[in-house]
């Protein structure tokens, strides 16, 4: 058949714009395919983890005795909530720092989501992740200690998720500031011990105390896991401080990395290393 039938060309499908929800999609599938092509990297995390809590634990016992007993609940409430905070923020603050010196930032940033939401994502895939591992390692330190612990999942994710969200926004700052002044590995390694003081922060009963990273989450996550507290069981008055802290802390940090990722460009240092 000849004529202008014959030639005729079907119009080629147009490409729909790729959404959040795509975006999302292809970056918890990038965490799972980096988690099962580097399980030995994997592996050592919770390994090291959990070496560290052996320390604690035996050496604390011969020092101790009764005294680290009678506290067991507590710390492993607070080394569980530790791991979460500390896979959160260097999720996050590191994996921005090894992009800088990897040379590969400006992939990101020519994104046509932006910079910061894709960052965002990677963080949040990250957490869960680190959800997984820290469950994993509260497992084992169950079993280990053979602590009892009330375990009501709802209530732990939900506090938990909370309590790190205002890690995640102090690990957007951070990583920012990376983008901005390249190698600060160390003071980024340092504020991770500093949880450690947030964590333990309730233990002072100090009002103002609740308003900082972590502090507020710590103290409903051991009336959960200790006292055996759901959430519906909580004060309003403390449910509104831990959502308060989280969403707080998140904008201060978005706001802070939106603003040094446009200064890094604007003196023309954002790919440079």
């Amino acid at each position: 058949m000849t004529g202008p039938e014959s030639e005729r060309v079907e119009p080629a499908t147009e490409a729909r714009p790729a959404g959040y929800l795509l975006l999302a999609k292809a970056v918890l599938y990038r965490e799972w395919l980096i988690f099962v092509r580097y399980p030995a990297n994997a592996v050592g995390g919770i390994v090291i983890s959990l070496f560290f809590f052996g320390v604690l634990f035996y050496g604390g016992r011969m020092i101790a005795g009764q005294a680290l007993t009678d506290s067991l609940e507590g710390i492993i409430v607070g080394y569980f909530l530790w791991t979460l905070s500390v896979g959160a923020y260097s999720a996050l603050s590191n994996d921005i720092a090894s992009e800088v010196q990897w040379g590969t930032l400006e992939r990101h940033v020519m994104t046509p989501f932006g910079f910061a939401p894709v960052a965002f994502l990677k963080g949040i895939a990250k957490i869960v992740r680190t959800f997984l591992t820290s469950s994993l390692i509260l497992a084992v330190m169950l079993v280990v200690t053979q602590t009892p612990l009330q375990l009501p999942v709802g209530t732990i994710v939900v506090v938990s998720t909370l309590a790190i969200a205002s890690v995640l926004g102090l690990g957007f700052a951070a990583g920012g500031v990376a983008v901005l002044y390249k190698q600060i590995g160390n003071w980024l390694n340092l504020l991770q011990f500093g949880f450690i003081l947030l964590i333990s922060a309730p233990a002072f009963d100090l009002g103002w105390v609740r308003l900082l990273p972590l502090a507020q989450g710590s103290a409903l996550l051991q009336r959960a896991m200790v006292d055996g507290t759901r959430l519906w069981e909580f004060p309003l008055l403390d449910l509104a401080v831990l959502v308060g802290t989280a969403v707080g802390y998140v904008f201060l940090g978005y706001v802070v990395f939106e603003r040094t990722t446009r200064r890094a460009r604007k003196l023309g240092v954002l790919g440079d290393y």
